[in-house]
């Protein structure tokens, strides 16, 4: 690296420190499985400590550009920059990804087989993520969305369910696919109008493009950021993902590798190509509006518990859609709150689903009953949760999903007679919300005893679960 900055390095520390630190985990002891989980959740906390103690005291509220920026050259014969920078938009989901990750080392405490490979993986996501939350270069950001494939891939893989290779097979295959396109449109962005290839984010948002070729461009990141996002119809891969992967796997690809695709859309397509996302924003609109009706009815009919909290994952990710797509500040803020809103009501969802499988051995709705006397903690925290998902008012989904109504209502960008259609149908996804949720707490957790319970005191929540349950129920 030549340093052309004169600032500490914040964000690249905060990058490499926890693939770094994890690749230690394979020089500790064989038999100390202990001391890797603790180890992880040090570095874990560790890194939550540094990023947050970063953007409190290096990070002005006040000032809307670029800040923590750092230019490095990093390949010479390509003018390859190692660039990073946050504003008011990335630093929401690298706290988000800081806090969750911490609280999934905790929630994978189970786990014993291979334990070193397990926890370093999930500091590797963890560094990919960031990364590409923190990246101000093109390339750099496509080269840590891809860095991100190969730890979920593995986590799938080695410690799935039954049809883990089938699931992780199918998420690589679509996941890839979409890459190809993101590859193209960031060589084709990078290398327009010159001999010199332009992959800053800066210099790309001040050039114009024939708006034919803008819209191509549009279309290739859409493509490629709809099946991260995941957008209807290339969001199949996500419930059989979710149905297979252990749950605290499915706690990070739920609150950030969805995130992802979201954040692209905005940074991305809505920076970089203006004139093409006001073309496409009214059927971003009316796609995130399917969306919502259809996942919301598609989960109704999921017989498999992680398998509709995944599909309603799908559901409130057309919530930022039309948030996104309605072209006003309020949407956006909506948008992002809703990014990490979800985040933390997605991933809880996931922790009680998995801690309840833990103790009942049982995947299918239709097989449950009665739980709620054996496990009243985990009961209790499923009940708020399920209410924090249909967007109660004082839980962060209301305000998330209520703002992002606003940015649709008060859009300049369109007639009174389609914003009220919209409005309706979105109104209509979000009575379909409790349906669902509350049939599946019925299911879960009322009627009779469907099930032989061993002993009481292994049903019982121990600290470990509550603190990771009221740790995400709290913001």
């Amino acid at each position: 690296f030549v340093f052309t900055t004169n600032y500490f390095p914040w964000l690249t520390i905060i990058v490499f420190l926890p693939i770094s630190a994890g690749s230690l985990l394979f020089f500790l002891p064989h038999k100390g499985n202990k001391l890797i989980k603790w180890y992880t959740i040090c570095i874990c906390i560790f890194e939550l400590l540094l990023t947050t103690y970063a953007f409190c005291y290096h990070f002005r509220l006040d000032d809307p550009l670029i800040q923590l920026a750092e230019d490095y050259k990093w390949i010479n014969f390509f003018d390859f920059y190692w660039r990073l920078g946050i504003d008011g938009l990335s630093i929401g989901p690298i706290l988000l990804t800081g806090f969750i990750t911490t609280l999934v080392t905790l929630a994978a405490w189970p786990v014993t087989r291979d334990s070193r490979l397990f926890h370093f993986l999930m500091l590797a996501m963890y560094s990919g993520q960031i990364g590409s939350f923190s990246s101000r270069d093109l390339l750099l950001f496509f080269i840590m969305w891809e860095f991100e494939l190969i730890p979920v891939y593995l986590l799938l893989s080695m410690w799935g369910g039954k049809k883990r290779l089938y699931s992780a097979t199918k998420f690589i295959l679509y996941t890839a696919g979409g890459s190809v396109f993101l590859l193209i449109g960031v060589l084709g962005l990078g290398l327009y109008g010159s001999n010199e290839p332009t992959l800053n984010f800066e210099t790309l948002a001040n050039q114009s493009y024939p708006v034919a070729l803008e819209i191509i461009f549009y279309i290739g990141f859409l493509i490629a950021l709809a099946v991260k996002s995941p957008i209807i119809p290339l969001h199949t891969w996500l419930p059989d993902t979710h149905g297979e992967a252990h749950y605290s796997t499915c706690m990070l690809l739920a609150r950030i590798l969805l995130k992802m695709g979201a954040y692209g859309l905005v940074r991305i397509n809505m920076e970089l190509l203006p004139h093409a996302h006001s073309i496409f924003s009214p059927w971003l609109i009316i796609v995130g509006t399917m969306q919502i009706i259809y996942a919301a009815s598609t989960s109704l009919g999921q017989r498999n518990l992680k398998k509709r909290i995944a599909y309603s994952s799908v559901s409130h990710m057309g919530f930022i859609i039309i948030g996104i797509g309605s072209i006003t500040d309020t949407g956006l803020n909506g948008a992002i709150l809703q990014i990490i809103s979800h985040g933390f009501i997605g991933a809880a969802l996931f922790f009680l689903a998995g801690t309840s499988y833990d103790r009942m051995r049982l995947v299918y709705l239709d097989e449950m009953g009665g739980m709620a006397v054996s496990i009243p903690k985990i009961f209790t925290m499923f009940s708020i949760l399920s209410m924090a998902s249909l967007a109660l008012p004082g839980m962060s989904g209301f305000v998330a999903e209520l703002i992002v109504f606003f940015g649709i209502i008060t859009s300049q960008k369109y007639f009174l007679k389609p914003k009220i259609l919209i409005t309706f149908v979105m109104a209509i996804g979000m009575i379909l919300t409790p349906i669902y949720s509350l049939s599946m707490s019925r299911q879960m957790f009322y009627g009779y005893k469907l099930f032989n319970a061993p002993s009481s005191y292994f049903f019982y929540s121990g600290p470990r679960e509550l603190f990771v349950s009221i740790s995400i129920f709290l913001p």
